[in-house]
């Protein structure tokens, strides 16, 4: 046995010393100034707990160097028991908690009821809750606290319990180091939280509550020892961990050489505890055996810890500064490159999409963006996509964010689709494969500080490569870029946000090998058997020394017998039973019970004598009984042994000393009868202490259940509330539905909608006049029905039209003479997706049929107005030529250029300024009077002198703003 295997007690338990268990702490900021801690354990439980929590306490020992944190969900307007209750079940004092309380070593401590619990320092902090019932995770805050309180020495327990809490809580335990021990679910009153916890991978060890003390002690060792393990370079632990990495790499592609040997050590460590193996090298041989252990180790390398919106004021400074200003630098067709590396189950890349969102909500804008999210764990990658989460997410969201962007589901909330869409999940390898590059944003939180600085200096490299000038590389607060400080300049110290300046710098080489270990060159060289010498004395010694045995179980079923039995147990009359308490003989039956129900309180029976009575004679034997505890039994059991006792040889009779043999006998009998008596009382004692115990956790299930309900009730009003916000969306939709369908019905246009194949989806009853459409044809491609456009194919335009998303526009004819102004657009959903075209069709008949008749008359009063001899001019409000006839340009030998659109008063040299003219004109446009037969005698440059007589009717047709003057002009 190796000496890092914790002593095994008679019983089979472990039995370490709890004083050897004193761990130095490091790492946590709390403990710095100090030499040594105490482990302090976390247990969450609700239904079904309190058994949990005895069989728990009553296998751990009465003295311990380690602090025990209970937190179960309470009534909260009921004063709790559970502190009068588990004090039965150990000697160490259990208080309930109160307000920085300083946690001590060897105490239990137990949540009050309406209180929110965390520890700070190894204080404890209480908080009124903030949260409703059915929405508060108690056990989850509480843990979480724990692991950024203890990191690496976190250690959290979950028991029976209904829902999902704790589950969370484990997460960050895990991520901070620290391991985990689960409830087996089938031990379970209600498996609930068990199994939320077992399902997200979250589980160090499974095991009954009573197995747990060796799992725990056995796992607080190995902490003790991985924190005085080093990784020299001539240190035999480093060739082990070189080997197993380079095992890793052969049988996944992922190097893990330079990541922390420290970190690394720990997850090792943490696998050979569940393997109980003390030494590293062994258990390189035993990875090297198993290669299942292989992948194992290295979902156990992979961390993945991450929450909605982790450091919210790291985010609250990303959205209200940083964001602003880079979409401000970028034109307005720029695309928004973002990209996640590792991003564990996405939570991040979600959180900063819903950000995204709300900004774009708040500003009214809308911008192309491309988030890119990337993961080596496959797994992981897998539940982002989905985008389903447990519904302790509830207590990292704001209530208005979980109702916007989320979808209540039974195992959950589901991120709804229109953030799904933005972010695209991948599996990459952030160290060896090509980043994604002209990024605006690159968040990689809470990976380097588990590599070394050397792979640090690379990844830094990359990430600028990545980046655009200006871009923002966004860290956890326990990193930054190193030695980089030419590349980045601080946007937050704080929150480690930095801006990437200068150009692009030149990629670093990402395939370059990193140290390996030195091989093992081992091989498997065929070994001469040697004789098993242990074997061979363990079956000696059971042939001749081992007693007659059973083993049964906690029922006293009997699973197994060694040995000849037949001196001790016989079969019982009426049906036929196994239980080893109906087959014992007269005398033993009183004993075993009695010695059973010691043993459920974790105390065995040694070598208890009992007197047998067998056809009116007594025998005394001997019996033993010891609890067994093994993993392949988890819900335990019992080994009981008998043998004879060798009887006292009687002494020899003399004269003197002679006494009567009635009197010997009456002795005898009031001896059987006293120990029938006190084995009696004995059991009539253990039956009232079972039926105290009993009653007093039939009133704890009572307040559990009562707590239930009202979680049951809380959940089941957020149902409503859901089902009632759906009904009320229903009833819109139906609402909205009418109204299109009354829309479409009475508009005048008619309109068809296409799909991205141009398949009919619905269509107006107007647009029957253009296509020959019934109602079977929803679903139909258009191209398959007639249309009475003359010589326009609207098909082909519509193709051109979802390919190039220009829209078409022109006036066409019907081959029964209408007229149609005909639209063709792409058709865009609410997303601004283009899903199909849509065909609109206005009747513009009339309008074409009145601007011919317009236009007929026209060219007939054009007619009219050349064909008289008469000289016409017709002028506008200003007095300027509109228009005039050909008589005029032949009779004053202008041209129309000379004459249209100037004032009549500068026509020729002025002939026709005349101030009584001028006079006559105004009072013909203001008061709509006429003049006739006007003499105006003028000495015209072409024609000579002239005499004119002049008519002048102001003209004004319906419709008309301006009125208009027709001038005659006559030779007189």
């Amino acid at each position: 046995m190796s000496q890092n295997q914790p002593r095994r007690s008679s019983n089979g338990a472990a039995t370490p010393a709890p004083c050897e268990l004193t761990l130095r702490d490091e790492s946590t900021p709390a403990s710095k100034g100090r030499t040594a801690v105490f482990p302090v354990i976390g247990i969450g439980a609700s239904a079904g707990g309190l058994e949990a929590f005895e069989k728990l306490f009553r296998h751990l020992p009465a003295t311990s160097s380690m602090a025990f944190i209970i937190v179960t969900h309470l009534d909260p307007s009921h004063e709790s028991i559970l502190t009068e209750i588990l004090q039965r079940a150990t000697s160490m004092p259990i208080v309930e908690a109160h307000n920085q309380l300083a946690v001590e070593p060897g105490h239990v401590y137990v949540i009050p009821p309406n209180r929110d619990m965390a520890i700070l320092n190894r204080s404890l902090q209480l908080s009124i809750p903030d949260r409703p019932r059915g929405q508060r995770m108690p056990i989850d805050g509480f843990l979480r606290s724990l692991a950024e309180d203890q990191g690496e020495h976190a250690i959290g327990i979950i028991l029976s319990g209904t829902g999902s809490d704790g589950t969370l809580g484990l997460r960050a335990i895990i991520g901070a180091g620290g391991f985990s021990l689960v409830q087996a679910p089938q031990t379970a009153k209600y498996d609930g939280m068990p199994n939320s916890a077992i399902r997200a991978g979250y589980a160090t060890h499974v095991l009954p509550p009573e197995d747990m003390p060796a799992a725990l002690f056995a796992g607080l060792r190995h902490i003790s020892m991985q924190d005085s393990n080093t990784f020299g370079v001539n240190n035999p632990n480093t060739n082990a961990l070189n080997q197993i990495l380079m095992l890793l790499r052969s049988a996944t592609g992922h190097d893990f050489s330079q990541y922390k040997k420290s970190n690394i050590g720990r997850r090792v460590e943490r696998r050979m505890s569940q393997h109980d193996i003390g030494d590293i090298q062994i258990y390189a041989r035993y990875v090297r055996e198993h290669p299942a252990e292989l992948h194992a180790l290295f979902k156990e390398l992979l961390i993945n810890v991450t929450s909605f919106f982790r450091e919210p004021e790291a985010f609250a400074l990303l959205r209200n500064e940083v964001l602003p200003k880079l979409l401000a630098e970028r034109p307005a067709e720029h695309v928004l490159r973002i990209w996640v590396a590792a991003c564990a189950t996405g939570e991040e890349a979600y959180s900063l999409a819903m950000q995204l969102r709300e900004y774009m909500d708040e500003t009214q804008s809308e911008f192309r963006t491309q988030i890119y999210s990337t993961d080596l764990d496959d797994d992981a990658i897998a539940t982002a996509r989905a985008g389903v989460y447990a519904p302790n997410i509830a207590q990292d969201l704001t209530p208005e964010r979980l109702n916007h962007f989320f979808v209540k589901e039974d195992a959950g909330y589901r991120v709804k689709k229109h953030i799904r869409e933005m972010v695209v999940f991948a599996t990459q390898n952030v160290i060896k494969d090509p980043p994604f590059t002209h990024l605006d944003l690159l968040s990689c939180r809470n990976l380097m500080i588990y590599m070394e600085p050397e792979l640090q200096h690379r990844l830094v490299a990359s990430f600028h490569y990545a980046l655009n000038p200006g871009g923002v590389l966004f860290l956890s607060p326990s990193e930054s870029v190193g030695r980089h400080v030419e590349l980045f300049s601080a946007i937050s110290t704080k929150w480690k946000i930095y801006r990437a300046i200068g150009s692009r710098s030149v990629l670093v080489d990402r395939a370059q090998d990193t140290p390996d270990g030195t091989t093992s060159g081992t091989r498997n060289t065929a070994m001469p058997r040697e004789p098993n010498f242990a074997e061979l004395t363990r079956r000696t010694l059971l042939r001749f020394y081992a007693p007659a045995s059973v083993v049964t179980d906690l029922k006293g079923n009997i699973a197994y017998v060694y040995g000849d039995t037949g001196a001790f147990l016989r079969p019982a009359p009426g049906h036929a039973t196994l239980n080893i308490i109906k087959m014992a003989h007269q005398g033993l039956q009183h004993a075993l019970r009695s010695a059973m129900q010691t043993a459920l309180q974790g105390t065995p029976t040694i070598n208890r004598d009992v007197v047998l009575k067998e056809d009116g004679t007594h025998r005394t034997i001997s019996f033993s009984l010891r609890p067994i505890s093994d993993r392949d039994f988890p819900e335990g059991l019992l080994l009981i042994s008998f043998h004879d006792v060798p009887s006292t040889p009687k002494p020899s009779r003399s004269k003197r000393t002679s006494a009567p043999s009635d009197k010997s006998t009456e002795v005898q009998r009031i001896e059987e009868l006293e120990r029938e008596l006190a084995y009696t009382k004995e059991n009539l004692q253990a039956t009232v202490e079972e039926q105290q115990s009993a009653n007093e956790e039939l009133q704890s299930t009572n307040e559990e259940l009562e707590t239930s309900k009202e979680e049951l009730q809380s959940v089941n009003e957020e149902i409503v509330t859901v089902n009632a916000e759906l009904q009320a969306k229903i009833d819109q939709l139906a609402r909205m539905q009418n109204d299109m369908k009354n829309l479409l019905d009475n508009i005048s246009t008619g309109a068809i909608f296409l799909d991205e194949h141009l398949w009919i989806r619905r269509f107006t009853r107007e647009a029957t006049q253009v296509f020959r459409l019934v109602a079977s044809d929803v679903g139909r491609p258009l191209a398959d029905i007639n249309s009475s456009i003359d010589g326009v194919e609207l098909i082909t335009l519509s193709r051109q039209v979802l390919e190039t998303l220009a829209p078409y526009e022109a006036e066409l004819r019907c081959v029964d003479g209408r007229w149609y102004q005909v639209r063709i657009q792409p058709y865009r959903t609410l997303d601004n997706v283009i899903d199909g075209v849509v065909l609109t069709f206005t009747d513009i008949t009339k309008r074409v049929l009145a601007e011919r008749a317009a236009e007929l008359q026209r060219q007939l009063a054009s007619g009219i107005f050349n064909t008289v001899r008469e000289p016409l001019v017709v002028l506008d409000a200003d007095l300027s030529v509109i228009s005039a006839s050909r008589s005029f340009y032949q009779a004053f030998h202008v041209t129309e250029t000379e004459t249209v659109h100037r004032p009549i008063y500068e026509l020729g040299n002025g002939q026709w300024n005349i101030s009584a003219l001028r006079d006559l004109l105004g009072s013909v446009l203001e008061q709509g009077q006429t003049f006739e037969n006007h003499l105006v005698e003028h000495d015209y440059p072409v024609i000579g002198p002239r005499t004119m007589r002049v008519n002048a009717r102001r003209v004004q047709n319906e419709g008309q703003q301006a009125p208009q003057i027709l001038l005659a002009i006559e030779d007189a």
